[in-house]
């Protein structure tokens, strides 16, 4: 094998070992950390990873780096972005019919669709997303039906599933509206009757839909047949129970107050998810006091997204809506979005730095739960880093290192 083989070989290696090793100990340096945390913007700052996690962020005069520690510098430096709603690693990106599982459409309802078991961690779109410094990602079953299936949270590293997830079953995503019309005379043809079969099977749940069946709890089991389990009324319950939010697709005013209502009608978790029209009804969103994800800033605005605006990001954020931007979904390829770009777009159009980073690193892991280990740089979080060379939200600028739990996973210059 000759020296320039070698060369490739090695590259080829790290490549694949920069995803699957072992947390390192290492300490990023920036001329502006921005920690999204108490301690704000940092100049000259320094973030110590030993053992996966954040043991020290300050100043570079009051951080003591470790004796042989390595050292990456940049410009600027963010915690590793979060994108609150995706279907990135199930909607892969050579969209064919062998690599689409963001959506089943065979039934209307499919709470007990696990997202665990459709993720494929090797898919060039995780690795796109990882490379432009997105470190988490919220991903799961997309809109297109009522009720599609279940998300989870992972890392865009990994060789398996298993050694990327954060969290499983995070939320149950629903749809209301056009998307999830059945108009070839199958159910739900009408907006009503999307709302009937989200009640039925919500009081199936519960047991009140039909008194004389049994309905089985988690881990229960039927005598007459042992092995008897729903595992539709089990994703249910845990709704029920106020264990897992109900992720609701609505664009449409509306949808947006249809699913306001269901929320208020069973006392349950709902998270808004698109929002074109959100900015209709402010009023509504406040005294509600829930979250929402809002739609991609450059989603094309047609059909249901007729009113999307690049500046309703800024509009909620002036109105005190809390609020993340995601990736999404879209029929069309790449079927998802980047959310670095989408939060650019948002800025541009009158939503502070501040906030526009807000909404993709400490707001969207509030929103999705996980803000206890990701979407800040402070003590005792997941060492997930992202590096730039420049304002991460002007065109020009690149992304030049990504470092997850410790680990540098990217140092392209993307």
């Amino acid at each position: 094998m000759n020296a320039l083989v070698k060369t490739f070989a090695a590259a080829a290696t790290a490549a694949l070992l920069s995803t699957t090793a072992l947390a390192q100990d290492i300490a990023v340096r920036g001329e502006q950390v921005w920690t999204m945390g108490p301690q704000g913007v940092i100049t000259d700052g320094v973030v110590v990873i030993e053992d996966g996690r954040i043991t020290a962020v300050g100043p570079a005069s009051d951080v003591a780096i470790p004796q042989g520690m390595e050292v990456l510098t940049a410009p600027i430096v963010t915690p590793g972005l979060v994108d609150a709603h995706s279907t990135v690693g199930l909607t892969g990106y050579l969209n064919q019919s062998d690599d689409q599982d963001q959506l089943d459409d065979s039934a209307p309802v499919q709470p007990h669709l696990r997202a665990i078991d459709a993720y494929n961690p090797h898919d060039r779109l995780v690795q796109w997303a990882r490379e432009l410094g997105i470190t988490t990602v919220h991903t799961g079953h997309g809109p297109g039906a009522l009720i599609s299936g279940q998300t989870m949270i992972v890392k865009t590293t990994g060789n398996t599933v298993e050694a990327a997830l954060v969290e499983d079953g995070t939320m149950i995503v629903g749809n209301l509206g056009t998307w999830a019309l059945n108009r070839n005379g199958g159910a739900p043809g009408t907006r009503a009757r999307q709302m009937a079969m989200l009640r039925q099977a919500l009081l199936a749940a519960q047991g009140g839909a039909d008194p004389e069946e049994d309905h089985l709890g988690p881990g229960e089991r039927d005598e007459d047949n042992p092995g008897r389990r729903n595992l539709e009324e089990e994703a249910f319950r845990s709704v029920l129970r106020g264990e897992t939010p109900l992720l609701i697709t609505a664009h449409r005013q509306q949808d947006i107050q249809t699913a306001l209502r269901l929320a208020d009608e069973f006392d349950i978790e709902v998270i808004i998810d698109g929002a074109a029209d959100a900015h209709l009804m402010l009023d509504e969103l406040r005294e509600w006091g829930g979250m929402v994800i809002l739609h991609p800033t450059m989603a094309r605005n047609e059909g249901e997204l007729e009113n999307a605006a690049f500046t309703t990001a800024a509009v909620l954020a002036e109105a005190g809506i809390p609020f993340a931007l995601q990736s999404g979904y879209e029929a069309y390829v790449p079927k998802t979005r980047v959310v670095l770009w989408e939060a650019g777009f948002a800025v541009a159009n009158g939503l502070s730095p501040e906030d526009g980073l807000a909404s993709i690193t400490i707001d969207a892991a509030r929103i999705i739960g996980a803000d206890d280990r990701v979407g800040s740089l402070e003590v005792g979080k997941d060492g997930d880093v992202a590096m730039f060379d420049g304002d991460p939200f002007e065109y020009t600028s690149h992304v030049t290192g990504v470092v997850i739990e410790g680990e540098v996973v990217s140092t392209a210059a993307r």
